[in-house]
């Protein structure tokens, strides 16, 4: 059941991201009640939004292996973006 919903928030970040919204306080406990940085990484990097909020529900410190799982969820985030950039252009 676990690598579903691993997977599923792979596939899907924004739909999980947005389920975190509503239902429950897992981004307001990670972001501290500013809801700005959370719809500002729904739109741009909504994997490094949840690992961010994961390792800090979670109370891991930003360093070691714990970097490496955000710095992983940015450069997915950023292939993306840039993935369809490219396809653009090609056409």
């Amino acid at each position: 059941m676990c690598c579903f919903v691993a997977l599923g928030i792979l596939v899907f970040p924004r739909l999980a991201l947005a389920l975190m919204w509503f239902f429950s306080s897992y981004l307001q406990r990670a972001y501290h009640g500013s809801m700005l940085v959370p719809l500002l990484g729904f739109f741009f990097l909504p994997l490094t939004t949840i690992v961010y909020a994961w390792e800090m529900n979670s109370h891991l410190p930003l360093a070691g292996i714990n970097l490496l799982w955000l710095l992983i969820a940015v450069i997915i985030d950023l292939g993306g973006l840039g993935g369809s950039a490219r396809g653009r252009s090609r056409n």
